[in-house]
């Protein structure tokens, strides 16, 4: 009998979540080849993730306000999911649980701003995130139980999702990214200076937390410590978030505002430095941790739990608390003097089931009866 699927993602637009969304279909699509399958996805815009045999419904009014978004997912998706007429999986690519008609549902939970503890500048340069921080658990809770799988990044997400709406565990499959590919390097520098490099790349958000490397950098400075660069991917303009660390930290010689830059410049940027700095306080992976861990080089990374299962396996890591400068100065000043004691190995952490390391295997687990 045919399956029908259906997966809604209407606020996928960019960045790594947009990757998720075209990695699923792309899967969907060798699927939905087969006749004994039918799927549908609910995207902003199809163009962004185009396959063939997959049937598209398009829109954008939801993503236009917060408020369109609610309603639009619990609200008009009933309305949808009726008139498409019998659904085997309803799966949301985007946190959301909406109101639909189908005789299995699941969710892809990545946003883990509720285990964030937000900070008052939070709110001044990064209101917005710091919004969805406060709200996010209840966003998730609304029909969450209605899901026959919650689908997460992380093995402590899945604890923390499970302790926090006393969902069972088992019923939370961890599905971690596929593993990253090196880019083939055509602008490897030929430095002969003694100075040590470091790289940290992220966008200008207050929740990436830039500001401990920058007074990590003003820390050595003033101790007479220059012969390092710290390249971040800021240019000092983008928000006012950027524009504060610029205010305050722009003028350090050692701290290099390089700005955005594509993948291909971001790994000669990897091939080029030494050692990759992430103080980032939340995120559902750490996609820049599993991109440099490719170069085999040191890593300081956040001490938290999700760096932990993205820096897995590799060998020369320390990690730091990111909310102190001091301690981070003084790892990154045991670098430039030639001392990796301090750096260890990552344990590799064995998930229980469910796992999924690939979207068929996903999606076995999803249909499975």
């Amino acid at each position: 009998m045919r399956k029908t699927i259906v997966i809604s993602a209407v606020n996928l637009v960019e960045a790594g979540t947009l990757t998720i969304l075209k990695d699923c279909l792309s899967y969907l699509s060798t699927l939905a080849s087969d006749p004994a399958y039918r799927i549908i996805a609910i995207v902003y815009d199809k163009e962004l993730a185009k396959y063939p045999d997959i049937e598209y419904i398009e829109t954008r009014w939801p993503k236009k306000r917060w408020i369109n978004r609610l309603w639009y997912e619990y609200i008009s998706l009933k309305t949808i999911s009726k008139q498409i007429g019998s659904i085997d999986l309803w799966f949301s690519l985007h946190d959301t649980t909406p109101s639909v008609i189908a005789k299995r549902r699941a969710v892809y939970c990545h946003n883990t701003y509720a285990f964030y503890n937000r900070k008052m500048h939070d709110w001044l340069f990064s209101p917005k995130i710091a919004a969805i921080s406060a709200f996010t658990k209840y966003i998730y809770r609304t029909n969450i139980y209605e899901n026959s799988f919650l689908v997460v990044q992380q093995v402590w997400f899945r604890k923390a999702m499970s302790a926090m709406f006393d969902f069972d565990e088992k019923r939370i499959i961890v599905a971690p990214p596929e593993h990253e590919k090196q880019l083939p390097i055509s602008n490897l520098e030929n430095t002969s200076d003694d100075v040590f490099r470091f790289i940290y790349a992220a966008s200008p958000n207050s929740h990436k937390n830039f500001e401990v490397l920058c007074e990590a950098a003003e820390i050595l400075e003033k101790r007479g410590i220059e012969n390092f660069r710290i390249r971040i991917t800021v240019k000092g303009d983008e928000n006012a978030y950027a524009k504060w660390l610029f205010k305050n930290w722009g003028h350090l010689k050692t701290l290099h505002f390089g700005g955005f830059v594509n993948r291909q410049q971001l790994f000669e940027i990897y091939a080029n430095s030494q050692c990759m700095i992430f103080p980032s306080k939340v995120e559902s992976w750490g996609l820049p941790i599993s991109e440099f861990a490719l170069f085999e080089k040191p890593m300081l990374l956040a001490d938290l739990p999700y760096t932990h299962e993205t820096a897995a396996g590799s060998l020369s890591v320390a990690f730091f608390d990111p909310e102190n400068p001091g301690f981070l100065a003084k790892q990154i000043e045991k670098l430039i003097q030639g001392d990796h004691s301090f750096l260890k190995a990552v344990p590799d952490i064995q998930a229980t089931e469910p796992v999924a390391h690939s979207w068929a295997a996903l999606f076995k687990t999803l249909l499975h009866d």
